[in-house]
């Protein structure tokens, strides 16, 4: 049920973004509310509350926002807490961001590996995964799991490539488990 809510008003915002021809702006500006957000978390309970009442909500919103963002977002945060999906914010706000990179071409790369990688192997992946995928551009995060033992494991959206030696020695001992004696 959120993945749909998150669907549904993330799609209105975006669309609006595209008939207004204000992506970038959008995009700028949501950034910076998430930031807000997440630095007040007062606010995000007051708006959670369910003894304080729609109206209320709607002017301590107007109070906080206004002048400070476009119209466009003000309205459809008022709209969001008018529709009581203050709650799924982050999910609508995440949604919104992701419809823009894939819009733009941008591909979120996670990269897992058990040991921190060199400036040029980073740089080669990206590459690679420039060449390899329908992205014009990537946004390449770096973690770290030693449980990987050497290899890596790369995620873009739901697709993974597992060539860590970790999974490769399970592979191994499940094709052991299977072989009879």
């Amino acid at each position: 049920m959120a993945k749909l809510i998150s669907k549904t008003y993330g799609d209105a915002l975006f669309e609006l973004a595209i008939e207004e021809d204000k992506i970038d702006a959008l995009l700028g500006e949501i950034e910076q509310l998430r930031h807000v957000l997440s630095e007040n978390e007062d606010f995000g309970r007051l708006m959670n509350h369910p003894k304080v009442i729609k109206e209320e909500k709607i002017q301590v919103a107007r109070n906080v926002f206004e002048g400070r963002m476009s119209d466009e977002l003000l309205g459809f945060l008022v709209i969001i807490i008018s529709k009581d999906r203050y709650r799924d914010i982050d999910a609508i706000l995440d949604y919104f961001i992701a419809e823009v990179k894939k819009y733009k071409g941008i591909g979120v790369a996670t990269v897992t590996t058990a040991v921190p990688l060199r400036e040029e192997q980073c740089r080669k992946i990206e590459q690679k995964l420039l060449d390899t995928t329908s992205y014009t551009t990537m946004e390449m995060n770096y973690t770290l799991d030693k449980s990987l033992i050497g290899g890596m494991v790369i995620r873009i959206g739901d697709r993974v490539v597992d060539s860590s030696i970790n999974t490769k020695l399970n592979e191994l001992q499940k094709e052991l488990l299977k072989v009879q004696i």
